[in-house]
Parts: structure tokens; C-alpha cells; sequence
């Protein structure tokens, strides 16, 4: 046998690996940062949630004026939200927040009157947008956090997720029993 096929053998083996792990770390980076994009856009409606809650507690007040503890209990869990700085501490205070805006759906519904206010009607109906265009960036952003967590975990790539550090990404998820009853939006 002829050493220099051995040789040619060996060396086009090394590079199909070599081409291997570049595509499969291009991959990953793609794939990572189209998970930060899904997450961002995600943000940003989460942030125009945040900025229509305070006129919506407002208009509330006026109805629900010894009802302060619950809007308290919403602005609070606003600030949390707003302020949190990691996926993980705004996936928490996005937990806390939606559980204190089903409380607040609560008190709105003992004030007849409150629901026929127009600027609340405007409020609710913006938020109810918003709900929407927020379901839709989370099923978005799950699914790219799947693939990117399938692809940490299958054979071969994972090898490569080890080797350079991509670790899975946390998914958007339902943790209260509350939270995955139907919402009802209407005040």
C-alpha cells in the first residue's frame, strides 16, 4: 500500500472534521443569536405591556380607591419586571406579574361602572394587543430555544456545545396552576 494515499486518507478525514466543527460552532452562534433577537423582540412588547399597566392602575384607582393593596401588588410586580436584568429574573417576574394582573382582573370585575369607562375600555383593549403580540414572541422565542437545545444535546453537536461553552437556554414557561386557566381579559 502506498503511504502517500494513507496520508491523503488522513489528511481529508482531519479536514471533513475540521469543516465539521466550524459549521457545527457556526451554527450554534447563528442559532444563539437568534435565540438573544427572539428574546429581545419579546422585551420589547413585554416593555409596552409595562408602560400601559400604570395608566390601566390608574384608571382602576379611581373605581377601586380601597383596593390599594392589589395595585400596589401590580405596580410592584411591574417594577420587578421592568428591572430585571437576566432571562431567568425576567421570566420570574413576568410569572409574578401576570399572576398580580389576574388579581387586579379580579377587583376591576366588582365595579360595574369601571366597565363601561372608555379610557379603560382603550386600556384594555390595547393590553389585550399586547397579550397577543407577547404569546406570539414567546412561541417564537421557545421555539428557537428548542432547536438551540436539541442541537446542545444531539450527537454529534453537542460535542462542540461542550467544547465552546453553549449551554441550553431557558424556555418561556407556565409555572402557576393560575396561569394556565383561560384568561380573561375583559374587565
Amino acid at each position: 500500500m502506498n503511504w502517500n494515499w494513507v496520508l491523503i486518507i488522513v489528511i481529508a478525514v482531519i479536514a471533513l472534521i475540521v469543516i465539521w466543527a466550524i459549521v457545527s460552532y457556526n451554527g450554534f452562534v447563528s442559532l444563539r443569536n437568534r435565540v438573544e433577537e427572539a428574546f429581545s423582540t419579546m422585551d420589547v412588547y413585554l416593555k409596552k405591556r409595562y408602560d400601559l399597566i400604570p395608566n390601566l392602575v390608574e384608571t382602576v384607582k379611581g373605581y377601586a380607591k380601597h383596593e390599594s393593596e392589589t395595585l400596589a401588588t401590580v405596580i410592584e410586580a411591574r417594577n420587578h419586571a421592568v428591572n430585571a436584568k437576566s432571562v431567568d429574573e425576567k421570566i420570574a417576574a413576568e410569572k409574578e406579574l401576570a399572576q398580580s394582573m389576574f388579581n387586579l382582573n379580579a377587583v376591576a370585575e366588582q365595579y360595574p361602572d369601571l366597565k363601561a369607562n372608555t379610557n379603560f375600555l382603550s386600556l384594555q383593549n390595547d393590553l389585550n394587543q399586547m397579550e397577543g403580540e407577547i404569546a406570539n414572541s414567546r412561541k417564537y422565542y421557545n421555539a428557537l430555544v428548542r432547536d438551540f437545545n436539541i442541537r446542545c444535546e444531539s450527537v454529534p453537536s453537542n460535542i462542540i456545545a461542550s467544547l465552546f461553552h453553549f449551554e441550553r437556554a431557558p424556555l418561556f414557561e407556565v409555572d402557576t396552576e393560575e396561569e394556565r386557566q383561560n384568561v380573561k381579559v375583559s374587565f
